[in-house]
């Protein structure tokens, strides 16, 4: 897994590995990213279904409970098939824009 940290965003990448391994490394480091905002990379995987996505259900409801972004960027599974509690992209542009958006409405108090 690749941590790459740019300002109060942790960009975490992973090329080969299953999608259950991807989430369970996040989860075994996210004391020390608790208090950044996520984003999974999930474009170098080429076999992604909703259920994988759904994999990642726990960390996003736990994330965004605590006022932080988490956002998964994939172009392998539509952000129309995914639980609503869970924010899909097809570009690491979009999520990073996404990011200040919703960074954005929480310092307005939206």
């Amino acid at each position: 897994m690749i941590f790459n940290k740019e300002g109060s965003t942790t960009i975490i990448t992973q090329e080969k590995t299953t999608i259950i391994d991807f989430v369970k490394g996040i989860e075994d480091r996210y004391e020390s990213m608790k208090n950044d905002n996520i984003i999974a990379n999930l474009f170098s995987l080429k076999n992604i279904t909703v259920n994988d996505i759904n994999e990642f259900l726990r960390i996003s409801s736990t994330h965004k409970a605590a006022k932080r972004s988490f956002v998964i960027v994939t172009d392998r599974v539509s952000y129309d098939e995914a639980p609503e509690e869970i924010t899909i992209v097809p570009t690491l542009i979009e999520a990073l824009d996404l990011i200040e958006m919703e960074e954005i409405e929480r310092d307005l108090g939206m």
